[in-house]
């Protein structure tokens, strides 16, 4: 199952579990904490929390959601940021991730809601803090089926690496071009054949000086992709061979739920959306050219006026394959995300 990042209020989410950022005692507070408590119902959720505090930073608890559209409210205990022991931070805020992760699964929960624990009044810079939730988040998945969803208010709240923005921003002004130029991979299959027709010489018509050059088909994935008809479904599942990989390794890595890619890999006319096969192709760890030719089976191509497809093209070309960290750097630009 996926993780999604959504600009959203957690406590407007319907989800089965969304987790309170919480303190050891598990009183009221300002911020989310508070946000939550008043719309559960302030007496209720404050009687439930005193039947199961205190917990240690690090941990977590679980309470009925009541007034909430969520069945549970998980209440994880994050820590106060040391500039000094940024070590033992870390391992705790991983750990109130997991153990929130660990009781929603004990309760039979298949989507839960976080939001950035302790990157408010607890001081973690919010670009450490989101990495460490994504790092938590993802380690859980690979093992587990759940859907799990990391809620931001506002972009105030929502920072990424400023190196890495910094290397995508290069490559945007690099490449990120105005919607009317003309590229290679712009181009459908429907108009490359329009191309190569209009590029026939005329017999009936005088020869011109310089004959007009010829659009030049993209090269093919090795001898597998000779066929020009074989089925998406039939080019993905020859990749996944051809790359070792197992569907679960292919599909997690995806940020994609088995549905879904049981759904793609059976075929029978389904063709997934371009977000979804750029998943595919993150998780399969192709090269560009062999991304361009898994978009052409479906009938898409990568293009320089989408600032959406140039992100993506950075992350390949550059051989960096974590598509939450690709989905990091997407939601920042207001991009669609991938896979989920």
């Amino acid at each position: 199952m996926p993780l999604t990042i959504v600009r959203q209020d957690i406590t407007k989410m319907n989800v089965d579990a969304i987790v309170n950022a919480a303190n050891t005692d598990l009183q009221m507070g300002g911020g989310v904490c508070g946000a939550i408590f008043r719309a559960a119902g302030e007496r209720e959720l404050q009687a439930a929390c005193n039947q199961v505090a205190p917990i240690r930073t690090g941990e977590a608890a679980i309470t009925p959601g009541f007034a909430l559209l969520s069945k549970y409210v998980i209440h994880a205990a994050g820590p106060v940021y040391s500039f000094w022991n940024k070590r033992q931070s870390r391992e705790l805020l991983r750990s109130a991730y997991i153990e929130s992760l660990k009781l929603a699964e004990q309760n039979g929960c298949e989507s839960i809601a976080f939001p950035l624990i302790s990157s408010g009044i607890y001081g973690y810079p919010k670009d450490e803090a989101l990495e460490v939730a994504r790092s938590a988040i993802e380690d859980f998945l690979r093992d587990h089926d759940m859907e799990v969803y990391l809620a931001v208010f506002d972009k105030s709240s929502f920072q990424i690496s400023k190196a890495l923005l910094g290397d995508v921003e290069s490559y945007i002004d690099q490449h990120y071009v105005d919607a009317h130029r003309i590229t290679r991979r712009q181009l459908l299959d429907v108009e490359e054949d329009a191309l190569r027709q209009a590029a026939k010489p005329n017999l009936s018509a005088p020869a011109p000086s310089m004959a007009a050059p010829m659009a030049m088909p993209a090269q093919g994935l090795d001898d597998l992709m000779e066929n020009l008809d074989e089925p998406f479904s039939d080019t993905l599942l020859k990749l996944i061979d051809r790359k070792g990989k197992t569907d679960v390794e292919v599909y997690k890595r995806a940020n994609m739920d088995r549905k879904l890619f049981s759904k793609i890999r059976t075929g029978k006319g389904y063709t997934p959306k371009k977000p979804t096969i750029l998943a595919l192709a993150i998780a399969l760890e192709l090269t560009l050219p062999e991304t361009d030719d898994l978009l052409e089976r479906a009938g898409y191509a990568l293009s320089h006026a989408s600032k959406f497809d140039v992100i993506v093209e950075y992350f390949i070309v550059n051989g960096k394959y974590d598509i939450f960290e690709i989905n990091e750097v997407l939601f920042a630009y207001d991009q669609p995300l991938l896979g989920a």
